[in-house]
């Protein structure tokens, strides 16, 4: 290992642990809700406090985004920070329901910056073509904060109580701040400079965005999907869409840049496998534990331990897949790869009834792990490497945004599947054979979404990586010059980071 390959290394490390912040805390919140359900009381807005953190977090993430590439991306992520740090401060000082809604609110707020700036972070910090070095790390930390948060969040809620699944962020948080502002060092953004903020972009997408996640929030479980309330949030996310689209054509300094989605097929080619993935693994993470909880006889407490068999294969298949990429500069046989044993698995878990056993429930979830190992990254790394270095904010907002919007829909589909699978009047063993049931339907469906993932990643083009071998500076099919300067240099430059 170099000397740089180590100095990268270190100043990742910083940035992946702001960015574990926002993994865990969903799982950790979602496991102390019972017991501040019992101290605040207010039962009947239990939901808000899920659903503010989600659509605040989906607004923000593309603003945070494109913030960083005009403003600089170390002082945007480290504001990012700071207010999801803030949020959390006063989130654990509550004193009712209402307070606590509207400091997850503030935290939501922070979070997209935590996941849109990380990934543009690695991507200007690192080159495509050398990102599957470092691509095991990013890997850890996501399967760190689906098996950890909800084991960290019993173990502080039953010892020091619920608040404290707000104030553990703090020591977290300060620590990373402290970590980026000495190890993370970024070209000086040119004084001279006066960056155009999109407020009518910001405006509709936002618009866009709350409808969106409040219909598939509210799809089948607060309202029915035909009623009114839902297709008027649907029309209105539509409707949001196609506007957004006409503003971001006319506007000098878009939120999201037209050019970052028509530039390269490659481009939403990588965010539908993205968006693939979400579903598979929001529905995983929240049905597969109540499955072995309900129907195989596993405990609650250890719920995080339960997907193991599907986190660890992730983290083994992105080292390998990320390995490979950085010997060869071969990839699209990964998301290829990926995609299809994606599909096998979920058509495997999409058999499950009471009388499959642990081993074999454990064998379908390694296989969808692998699936996801040689997705997620390879999938973040190809949208990247479609796009100019000035919108890599940007890009890294519109895949997260994509992500978690792809997993919002999917857990309301799955939802709705499951409700109708299983009555509210089933008891027992008919109770237990409904969940089966239920189970059985999500992950078909799932199977569905994989299976078009699957024709997306075939329809990819393989085209040379940054940073490698015969690989130039801009994006695929841009007209400029190849250079082939360190990495170091390369990837940190872009128009807001330029001193002059």
């Amino acid at each position: 290992m170099t000397t740089h390959t180590k100095d990268v290394r270190w100043t990742l490390l910083g940035v992946m642990l702001a960015m574990l912040l926002g993994m865990l805390d969903n799982n950790i919140v979602g496991t102390a809700m019972p017991t501040i359900v019992r101290d605040l009381g207010g039962l009947e807005h239990l939901s808000w406090v899920v659903t503010v953190y989600t659509l605040a977090t989906a607004v923000a993430t593309p603003i945070w985004g494109k913030f960083g590439d005009l403003y600089g991306r170390k002082v945007v992520f480290q504001a990012s920070i700071v207010v999801f740090l803030l949020g959390s401060l006063l989130a654990g000082a509550a004193h009712s329901m209402v307070q606590l809604i509207e400091f997850r609110a503030l935290q939501g707020i922070g979070a997209g910056g935590l996941a849109a700036g990380a990934f543009a972070l690695i991507g200007t910090l690192v080159s495509p073509r050398e990102r599957g070095r470092y691509q095991g790390m990013t890997a850890t930390v996501m399967a760190v904060g689906v098996v950890g948060g909800p084991l960290v969040g019993g173990f502080v809620t039953g010892h020091l109580g619920w608040r404290w699944a707000f104030y553990v962020n703090l020591p977290l948080g300060l620590i990373a701040l402290v970590w980026i502002q000495l190890l993370l060092h970024l070209p000086a953004r040119d004084p001279r400079s006066r960056p155009r903020i999109d407020w009518a972009g910001i405006a509709v997408l936002t618009v866009t965005i709350v409808a969106a996640v409040l219909a598939a929030t509210w799809a089948s479980t607060t309202y029915a999907w035909t009623s009114w309330q839902i297709l008027v949030l649907w029309a209105v996310a539509v409707f949001g869409a196609a506007a957004f689209a006409a503003v971001e054509r006319r506007t000098p300094e878009p939120l999201l840049p037209p050019r970052v989605f028509t530039g390269h097929r490659n481009f939403p080619l990588a965010v539908g496998l993205l968006l693939a993935v979400g579903v598979v693994m929001f529905g995983s993470a929240l049905y597969l534990p109540l499955f072995q909880q309900t129907v195989q006889g596993a405990t609650a407490t250890s719920s995080g331990l339960l997907l193991l068999p599907l986190m660890i294969p992730v983290v083994i298949a992105s080292n390998l897949a990320g390995k490979v990429m950085s010997r060869t500069g071969r990839y699209k046989i990964f998301p290829v790869l990926g995609t299809l044993l994606l599909t096998a698995g979920t058509l495997l878990l999409a058999t499950m009834d009471t009388g499959t056993s642990r081993v074999a429930a454990g064998c379908f979830m390694a296989l969808v792990g692998l699936g996801m190992g040689f997705t997620l990254q390879m999938g973040s790394t190809i949208a990247q490497n479609s796009v100019e270095l000035r919108d890599m904010g940007a890009a890294s907002a519109a895949t997260n945004l994509f992500r978690t919007l792809g997993g919002s829909l999917g857990v309301a589909v799955f939802g709705s599947l499951f409700t109708r699978a299983v009555p509210a009047s089933a008891t027992g063993e008919r109770y237990r054979t409904a969940v089966a049931n239920g189970t059985q339907h999500i992950f078909l469906t799932a199977a569905a979404v994989c299976a078009l993932a699957f024709v997306a990643a075939v329809l990819l083009r393989e085209v040379p990586l940054r940073g490698g071998p015969g690989a130039g500076q801009k994006a695929p099919e841009q007209k400029t010059p190849e250079t082939n300067q360190p990495v170091t240099r390369l990837s940190t430059e872009s128009p807001a980071d330029h001193s002059g």
